[in-house]
């Protein structure tokens, strides 16, 4: 591998860690329930992408490159849905601190009785 590739893959690595790492710290140190969430989702998603590139980088077959891009294409779906489900079954079970909250979309909705599919 030549220098700038090590650079890059270092990189990725360094990054990538350290955004795991604040994920981690978030879900330890916020608040409530819906800012851990954030937490642990937006920069473990990137965490994750980032050292997937630096396997890539180490390994540049087309193998484990299309296997790479899988797997983040499925981090990057599944992650937010993941999430967004999560934060809907805390907000209708109480868990949800509303002193927290800056706006309420979601108990206008439910105070108007919208349907279930007009609420996402």
């Amino acid at each position: 591998m030549s220098a700038v590739a090590d650079v890059a893959l270092a990189a990725c690595l360094v990054v990538g860690a350290f955004a795991a790492l604040s994920a981690g710290l978030g879900l330890l140190t916020l608040p409530d329930l819906l800012t851990r969430m954030h937490a642990a989702t937006k920069p473990q998603a990137v965490g994750v992408v980032l050292i997937l590139i630096a396997v890539g980088i180490r390994h540049p077959t087309i193998d484990v490159i299309t296997t790479l891009v899988l797997i983040a294409l499925l981090q990057l779906t599944t992650v937010p849905v993941a999430a967004h489900l999560v934060g809907r079954s805390a907000y209708r079970t109480g868990q949800v601190r509303s002193d927290l909250l800056y706006t309420d979309e979601l108990s206008e909705a439910l105070a108007r009785g919208a349907p279930p599919e007009d609420l996402d």
